[in-house]
């Protein structure tokens, strides 16, 4: 008699879930039905499959055989399926995307879903790295697509081979404690001590522009790379950090302000991936779309 590959799904799922009743919650369904699928499939083979003992089942030998069987069975159908997607004209494949903190945020994430509506198919792999490592894997072609973000006054334009597609421009702001002056003005931020930036990043980018701009040199104290960090340090009473829109969409400490000022600037964000003769890709274009799209739909009031 041929083995009956539902009831390697049963045998697979006791595998993955390391017991009987774990593997009726994975599938849905009664542990007397896991029991008994076992059970036809032990009698079909005339094998014992699990190992059962005082502790809880483990696999025989012919089990862990089985159980192979069976992922490999489960991954063909995986492939099978995206095959007759293909065929029916739907998008199918997998992108990887790297991604700064923020972004994974407020753009991946809502992306996600709405990935899913319009392309059930499509799998995305998010990977946070920080900018210059993301694009180091994009170059070696570990990542599809890398979300990075610039000082808009002193951004640079794509290097050869690669396209960078603007998501969002968000305005900067200014992060004080409430032991300070609220600044009211650019020019009040002149004689300020700051929380710095890490180097290389937007932040700071925009940071050494706005000194510049005021003729002067910021004393900068630490160097964060999480926005949450500078809010904490902040709230410390370090000084004032210089932080984008999104960053401050959560609620931030009760001795912290959050001051607009006209003259700041704004970061942008971009989606950049590789460009070629053959690339990119449908995926990655359909991806880059609805990103596109979830990032039209934040808002930073």
């Amino acid at each position: 008699m041929a083995t009956d590959p539902r009831r390697l799904a049963f045998l697979l799922a006791v595998h993955r879930a390391g017991g009987v009743l774990a593997a009726a919650d994975l599938l849905h369904v009664t542990p007397s039905a896991v029991s008994q699928q076992i059970a036809r499939l032990e009698a079909e083979e005339g094998i014992d499959v699990l190992d059962r003992g005082p502790r809880g089942v483990t696999l025989t030998p012919a089990g862990r055989v089985l159980a192979e069987a069976a992922e490999r069975i489960e991954a063909e159908l995986v492939q099978a399926r995206q095959a007759v997607a293909a065929l029916e004209g739907e998008l199918t494949g997998r992108i990887s995307i790297g991604s700064i903190q923020t972004a994974i945020r407020t753009v991946i994430a809502p992306m996600l879903v709405s990935l899913v509506e319009r392309h059930p198919h499509i799998e995305v792999d998010v990977q946070e790295y920080d900018p210059i490592e993301s694009v180091r894997r994009l170059r070696a072609g570990d990542l599809d697509a890398v979300v990075l973000e610039r000082d808009v006054a002193v951004d640079a334009p794509a290097p050869r081979g690669a396209h960078d597609v603007p998501l969002l421009d968000e305005p900067w702001r200014i992060v004080v404690p409430t032991s300070l002056p609220e600044p009211e003005r650019l020019d009040d931020l002149a004689t300020l001590a700051w929380v710095g930036p890490q180097a290389e990043s937007a932040a700071e980018r925009a940071l050494s522009r706005l000194a510049a701009q005021l003729g002067t040199t910021f004393e900068t104290r630490h160097a964060y790379n999480d926005f949450d960090t500078a809010i904490s340090l902040v709230a410390a009473g370090q000084g004032v950090a210089m932080l984008p829109a999104l960053a401050l969409q959560r609620e931030v400490p009760d001795n912290v302000v959050v001051v607009s000022l006209a003259g700041l600037g704004s970061r942008r964000l971009v989606v950049r991936h590789r460009q070629n003769r053959h690339e990119p890709g449908p995926i990655v274009r359909a991806v880059v779309d609805e990103m596109v799209l979830a990032a039209r739909e934040i808002d930073l009031g």
